[in-house]
C-alpha cells in the first residue's frame, strides 16, 4: 500500500466535493489526530460526501480496492459461511472464498475489533474491499431476507411447524447436496453438518431439553455449543437426522444406531450416528470421521523418534499381540488403522472385527458385528482363524471369551491388533487377568501394550511465547533448570484457531515391549506399581506425562493442556499407591 502524499481533507477539496468550511467542521467532529476513515465518516454524517463519494474517495487514499456490489454475484455458499447477525452487526457482506482467507465488502476500513469478530466467525483471515452502505445494505437483504426477519436457523426452517415428520420432502441420498429448493429441515441439518465439518468439529451433538434443543460440537476434543433450533422445531430436525442416517424414525423408547455416507466442503464423510432416549426427546450424537484421515502416515501421529522406530519394529513381527489403551476418543482407533495402512500389503491377508467399521479400507476384509443376529466377536474370531489371515485386528478386547480366543491365535502364529480400556500401558496385563485369562497365557502372548492420549497443539498462526504460572510448572513435575531451558509457546487466539489458541491435535504415548522380566512379572502377578516401575527401568516406557512434556519443550503443545490431559493418570496413580 502505498503512502498518500495529500490528506483525505486535502483530496475531498481539491476534489471540489467539500468546502474548506465543511472540512474543518468535520474535523472538529471527528477529533484531534483523527485519520482519513474517521474524517471522511463526519463528512458522510454531516451530509456533506454521499455514501459513493466516500467510497471512491477513501478507495483512492487508502489504496484499497472498491466494488458495484449490484453488479457482483456470490456463490450462496459464501453467503452461508457468515451469520446474518454477525454482517448486520458489523455492516459487511462476504464476496469471495480463497485460499484461507474470505473477501468482505464494507463501507469503511475495519477496526481490530471488527476484523477479530469476523475472523473467529469465520474462522479464515479477513481481506476487505469498499463498498457504498446503501448498496451493502441491499445486498444484506438480498442475501438474508430483510431485518427482524428473526434469527438465520429461523429464516432458515421458516414455515416449518414443529410436526413429528417431514411431509414431502425426499429420501436421503448418499453425496447429495442440499440445494435452494429443498424443504428448509434439509438444507438446516444439510448446513449443520457442513459447517461443523468446516470447523473441525469430530462429533455433533443433538440435545434436547425442557426448553431448548441445544446444538454442540466437539473440536479439537473441547465442546461449545451454536446457534439453537427454536424448541418447535425438534421433532423435525430428529426426525430428519434419523431418516439420513436409516434409522426407525417411529421408534423413540429404544436405542438405535445409523450410519451417513456423503460428501461437504469437497469431502467424502462417514458419520456414525447414535440416538438415545433421554427424558425430553432423543438425545443425537453424529461422529464425523472423514476418510483420507487415516491416510496421514505413522508419522504424523506424534511419535517420538524412538519410540516411532520401536513401534515399527512391533508391528512387523510375525505374532503376538499388541494392545492399544486409552478412554473413548483418544485416537486408539486412528492409530491401529494406521498401522494396518502400514502393514496392508499383497503378500498378507488381513482381517479386522469391528463394532462399528468407523474407516473402510481397500484390500483389508473388514467384518462388522451384529450381535442381534448372533455375529459376535468370538464368533467372527473363530470364522477368521479359518481364512489363514496373518494379520487380525479385534476392535476391542470386551469380555474373557474374546480375549481367549485372540491369544490364542497369538499363539497360534496370527499378529493381533485390539484395544482395552484402562489408564496406563501396564495396566492391561492385570486387566486381563482380572478378566479371567491365565497368567501364563497373558505373559506368553502379548508382544506389547502402547496407552494414549490426544492433546491440542497450538496454533502456528498466532503463537507467542509465554511464562506459564509457577503452580502449573510445580504440577507438571519441571525443575527451575527445564524452565530455564525450555521455551514456552501458547496461541494467543486469532481466526485461524477461532480463538481459542489451539489448532488440531496430537498424540502422546506410552509404549512398552513385555521383556522376559517384565514377562514373569505377570506371570507371578506382583502388584501393578512394581511393574510399573520395571516398564520404565528396562520396557523403554515413557510415561504419557513424559512424553507430553517432550511435545510441550518441543513448541507443539501447552503445560496447561498436559495438565488437563494427563491430570486424571496421576491422580489414579496417586490413589493406587495409598491403596497398597
Amino acid at each position: 500500500m502505498s503512502m498518500p502524499t495529500t490528506s483525505f481533507g486535502e483530496r475531498v477539496v481539491a476534489a471540489g466535493l467539500v468546502s474548506q468550511e465543511h472540512l474543518a467542521e468535520a474535523e472538529a467532529k471527528a477529533g484531534a489526530g483523527a485519520g482519513a476513515k474517521e474524517v471522511g465518516l463526519a463528512l458522510y454524517q454531516l451530509g456533506y460526501l454521499s455514501d459513493e463519494e466516500l467510497v471512491r474517495e477513501l478507495a483512492q487514499q487508502l489504496d484499497v480496492e472498491a466494488v458495484d456490489l449490484d453488479k457482483l454475484t456470490v456463490p450462496e455458499a459464501v453467503v452461508d459461511l457468515l451469520p446474518a447477525t454477525i454482517a448486520r452487526k458489523h455492516e459487511v457482506v462476504p464476496l469471495a472464498q480463497g485460499d484461507g482467507s474470505i473477501t468482505v465488502a464494507s463501507f469503511t476500513p475495519l477496526d481490530f475489533t471488527a476484523l477479530d469478530d469476523l475472523r473467529f466467525v469465520l474462522n479464515a483471515e479477513v481481506e476487505v474491499v469498499l463498498a457504498p452502505l446503501s448498496a451493502i445494505r441491499r445486498a444484506m437483504e438480498r442475501f438474508y431476507g430483510r431485518p427482524g426477519g428473526g434469527t438465520e436457523v429461523e429464516r432458515m426452517l421458516e414455515g416449518l411447524e414443529g410436526g413429528e415428520a417431514e411431509g414431502g420432502t425426499r429420501v436421503y441420498v448418499a453425496g447429495e447436496e442440499a440445494g435452494a429448493d429443498d424443504a428448509p429441515v434439509i438444507r438446516y441439518v444439510h448446513k449443520l453438518i457442513t459447517d461443523a465439518v468446516r470447523l473441525r468439529a469430530t462429533d455433533i451433538h443433538v440435545e434436547p431439553f425442557e426448553t431448548r434443543l441445544r446444538i454442540r460440537y466437539r473440536v479439537d476434543g473441547v465442546c461449545f455449543e451454536i446457534e439453537n433450533p427454536p424448541k418447535r422445531l425438534q421433532p423435525a430436525v430428529l426426525s430428519r437426522v434419523k431418516l439420513m442416517s436409516g434409522m426407525d424414525i417411529a421408534e423413540k423408547r429404544q436405542p438405535q444406531d445409523g450410519r451417513i455416507r456423503m460428501t461437504a466442503m469437497g469431502k467424502d464423510l462417514d458419520l456414525r450416528v447414535s440416538a438415545v432416549p433421554a427424558r425430553h426427546g432423543e438425545s443425537i450424537a453424529l461422529r464425523i470421521l472423514e476418510r483420507e484421515s487415516i491416510n496421514i502416515g505413522l508419522e504424523a501421529l506424534g511419535f517420538d523418534a524412538s519410540d516411532l522406530r520401536r513401534f515399527q519394529n512391533i508391528i512387523a513381527r510375525p505374532n503376538g499381540i499388541f494392545l492399544v489403551t486409552g478412554p473413548t476418543g483418544s485416537g486408539k482407533t486412528t492409530t491401529l488403522y494406521c498401522a494396518l495402512q502400514a502393514l496392508n500389503n499383497a503378500d498378507r491377508k488381513i482381517i479386522t472385527a469391528e463394532d462399528p467399521i468407523e474407516y473402510h479400507i481397500g484390500g483389508i476384509n473388514q467384518v462388522q458385528v451384529h450381535e442381534e443376529i448372533g455375529l459376535t466377536f468370538v464368533g467372527i474370531l473363530r470364522a477368521m482363524l479359518r481364512q489363514a489371515p496373518e494379520i487380525i485386528l479385534v476392535g476391542e478386547i470386551r469380555d474373557e471369551e474374546t480375549a481367549q480366543i485372540a491369544i490364542q491365535a497369538a499363539l497360534t502364529g496370527h499378529l493381533v491388533f485390539s484395544t482395552l480400556h484402562t489408564n496406563d500401558a501396564p495396566s492391561a496385563v492385570p486387566r486381563l487377568i482380572d478378566m479371567g485369562v491365565p497368567p501364563y497365557l497373558v505373559a506368553s502372548s502379548i508382544q506389547a501394550v502402547m496407552a494414549q492420549r490426544l492433546v491440542r497443539r497450538v496454533c502456528t498462526a498466532c503463537q507467542e511465547e509465554y511464562e506459564p504460572d509457577p503452580a502449573m510448572v510445580r504440577s507438571g513435575g519441571l525443575s527451575e533448570a527445564d524452565v530455564e531451558r525450555i521455551t514456552f509457546y501458547r496461541g494467543a487466539g486469532c481466526g485461524q484457531c477461532s480463538d481459542t489458541g489451539y489448532r488440531g491435535r496430537i498424540g502422546i504415548f506410552e509404549l512398552v515391549e513385555l521383556n522376559p522380566r517384565i514377562r514373569q512379572m505377570a506371570h507371578d502377578q506382583v502388584p501393578l506399581s512394581s511393574l510399573r516401575e520395571e516398564c520404565r527401568r528396562s520396557g523403554g516406557m515413557v510415561t504419557l506425562r513424559e512424553d507430553a512434556l517432550r511435545k510441550v519443550e518441543a513448541g507443539i503443545t501447552t503445560l496447561d493442556e498436559v495438565l488437563r490431559v494427563t491430570q486424571a493418570e496421576v491422580e489414579a496413580e496417586m490413589i493406587e499407591g495409598f491403596a497398597q
